[in-house]
């Protein structure tokens, strides 16, 4: 994997170099910023693979950066939270984040997190065979990994796009939370419902004319979600 470039985002030097040791030994190549000015900067004059980023900064915090970040890019965002902010891990999910990882981390959980975003990234919409869906305006191209409505391209994030996917190319058919985390993280579900609600959420409040009376994504309560053919 040292083809992929990753930026390291903590306003603590110690941690900053830390990660950058781990990942360098995985053969990732690393580059740093202390703050969320210094991360837009880097993301804006380099080619980015995924980004380690911290919630507390001074001048920009990981939250404020990252909805920045997604508003001109969709790589993969890991957030670094200390245990007392869950909160924040919830709002960084909703901004746009890809997943998280608490503080103290274990290096080895961090690198296979750090892989197995990487992983979904370059296989983003990988299926056999490419095409194109239209369920009454909302539209999927498989090929080009997009999304519209009514022909105006939607930005989603990589998990997103991946959930959007899974639910329209079987249109109709409920998928439990259960179903969907292990098909678009590709890892056994624990506890997945706040995950995985949060990303629904997302993906009403882009694709929805009304998210709290939504045409496409529908919940079927007690069994899951689907997409309205």
């Amino acid at each position: 994997m040292d083809k992929f470039t990753i930026l390291v985002v903590d306003d603590d030097e110690e941690i900053r170099n830390g990660i950058e040791i781990y990942l360098r030994n995985e053969g990732f190549h690393v580059l740093k910023a202390k703050d969320g000015i210094e991360a837009l900067d880097v993301v804006m004059t380099h080619d980015i693979h995924l980004i380690l980023l911290d919630i507390m900064m001074p001048r920009l915090d990981g939250i404020s950066a990252t909805f920045k970040i997604r508003e001109q890019k969709n790589i993969p965002i890991i957030m670094l939270s200390a245990k007392s902010e869950q909160a924040d891990k919830v709002l960084g999910l909703q901004v746009g984040a890809d997943d998280y990882v608490t503080k103290p981390f274990n290096p080895l959980e961090l690198i296979a997190r750090v892989k197995s975003q990487l992983r979904r990234y370059v296989n983003l919409g990988t299926y056999n065979g490419t095409r194109s869906i239209d369920l009454n305006g909302l539209s999927l191209d498989q090929a080009a990994k997009t999304v519209t409505i009514h022909g105006e391209p939607v930005k989603l994030t990589p998990l997103e796009y991946k959930i959007v996917e899974l639910l329209m190319t079987h249109a109709g058919r409920v998928f439990s939370i259960h179903e969907i985390y292990e098909r678009v993280w590709r890892e056994p579900s624990f506890n997945p419902e706040n995950t995985v609600a949060v990303h629904i959420r997302n993906i009403r409040e882009k694709i929805e004319i009304n998210p709290k009376n939504p045409k496409y994504l529908k919940v079927v309560w007690g069994v899951g979600y689907k997409m309205e053919k």
